[in-house]
């Protein structure tokens, strides 16, 4: 257990990335690792599409942007939702599974913590939802194969950080006993 609670409170949100590509072997225990996340009824609802391809990865960071903007975030033309993580994982749910969303949670926080085990940074980004509800987003998914409602969950980016993250102190009253 010593090893788990290390791991979770060195897991921190990365928002500065190396250029350096993950080593293939390095990336697929990332991946394997949100496979054993724990789903409602042991229905494994979600898949993990992971984008190497820099051309997809940026056409993802532009509709991502395109939608902070949309929702009135008062982000620049030019940022990068994706803080220049070259691996972009993203998770997505069945549309029809009743547990599919926080399965896909699940997922995505295996995924981070296999990440911080392994020397890599992550953070989640939000709006994957909004992102494959687009005609863009559908095609990508017809491109890598992926067949079915699904429903965009979230983004694990990956990568080598280029920062020192530093955990916030946890906040009093953040446990309750009966």
């Amino acid at each position: 257990m010593a090893d788990t609670l290390a791991t979770i409170r060195a897991r921190r949100s990365v928002r500065k990335f190396k250029p350096d590509m993950i080593p293939a072997d390095v990336l697929d225990q990332v991946l394997e690792a949100g496979t054993w996340a724990p789903t409602g009824m042991g229905r494994q609802s979600p898949v993990i599409l992971c984008v190497t391809d820099k051309a997809v990865r940026d056409e993802l960071a532009r509709m991502n942007r395109e939608i902070m903007i949309e929702i009135g975030m008062g982000v620049k033309l030019g940022m990068d939702p994706f803080y220049g993580a070259p691996v972009v994982c993203v998770v997505l749910a069945d549309a029809q599974a009743p547990t599919g969303r926080d399965d896909g949670n699940l997922v995505i926080e295996n995924m981070m913590l296999a990440a911080t085990d392994l020397g890599l940074g992550s953070c989640y980004i939000y709006r994957a939802k909004e992102e494959f509800e687009r005609p863009e987003g559908k095609e990508i998914l017809k491109k890598a194969g992926i067949e079915g409602d699904y429903v965009g969950v979230g983004h694990v980016i990956l990568g080598y950080a280029d920062m020192s993250p530093k955990a916030a102190p946890r906040k009093e009253g953040y446990i309750y006993r009966l």
